[in-house]
C-alpha cells in the first residue's frame, strides 16, 4: 500500500506513516461481504489481494454486477460513505481477500491534518468518477460484442478469474449470449 500511495507524489512519508497507523488488516473469505445493501458505509479499504464484485438488485430482484475491484485498489460503497445514507449496493468477495481498512472518522481526521490528503482524496474521487463515466457510456453506447472486446483488450484479467454468470451480468447480457460472443471472437 505504501508503494501505491507514493506513486501519486502527493503525500509525505510522515503522512503515509500516519495513514498506516490508522488502518486495520482484515481478511475475508470467498463469498463474504464487505458491505450489504441497506447499511451505511463507514470505511474505505485498500485491497491488498483478492477480487470483489459490486452488485445491486434490479426492480425484478435480479442481481446486476456493475463493478469488479482487484488488488491495489480502494473499495467502498462511495455514495453511502460520502452521504452517510444506506447503500443499495453489495460488495462481495469472489476470492479470499486481504484488506487494509480505515474508518470514515480517521479519513476526516487525515483531511484536517494536511492539505495533501485533500488533494489525494480529490484525485482518487476524480479517478473513480472517470472510471464510472467510461463504464456507463460503454454500456449505453456499444454492442455486447464491442463491450466484450473492450474487456479482452483492456482487462484480460477479468476474463481469467470472473465466473461467466457475473461477467455476463457486468456486460448486461445473458450468459448464453456471452458464450456465443466468446465463440465468435475466439474463432
Amino acid at each position: 500500500m505504501r508503494n501505491y500511495l507514493q506513486t501519486f507524489n502527493i503525500l509525505t512519508d510522515n503522512e503515509i506513516d500516519l495513514f498506516e497507523s490508522k488502518v486495520q488488516n482484515i481478511k475475508l473469505k470467498k463469498g463474504d461481504f464487505f458491505i450489504k445493501e441497506n447499511r451505511i458505509s463507514k470505511e474505505v479499504a485498500f485491497v491488498v489481494s483478492g477480487l470483489f464484485r459490486s452488485f445491486y438488485y434490479s426492480s425484478s430482484e435480479e442481481e446486476v454486477t456493475y463493478c469488479f475491484t482487484f488488488s491495489n485498489s480502494f473499495v467502498s460503497a462511495y455514495s453511502s460513505f460520502l452521504s452517510q445514507t444506506k447503500t443499495i449496493e453489495n460488495i462481495q468477495a469472489l476470492t479470499d481477500i486481504e484488506l487494509l481498512t480505515i474508518s470514515r472518522e480517521d479519513i476526516l481526521m487525515l483531511e484536517k491534518s494536511s492539505a495533501n490528503w485533500l488533494k489525494f482524496f480529490k484525485l482518487i474521487t476524480e479517478q473513480e468518477y472517470i472510471k464510472m463515466e467510461k463504464r456507463v457510456l460503454l454500456l449505453q453506447k456499444e454492442s455486447a460484442e464491442k463491450k466484450y472486446t473492450d474487456l479482452l483488450i483492456n482487462h484480460p484479467e477479468y476474463l481469467q478469474v470472473i465466473p461467466l454468470n457475473f461477467l455476463a451480468s457486468y456486460l448486461g447480457i445473458t450468459q448464453r449470449h456471452l458464450s456465443r460472443i466468446r465463440k465468435t471472437i475466439t474463432n
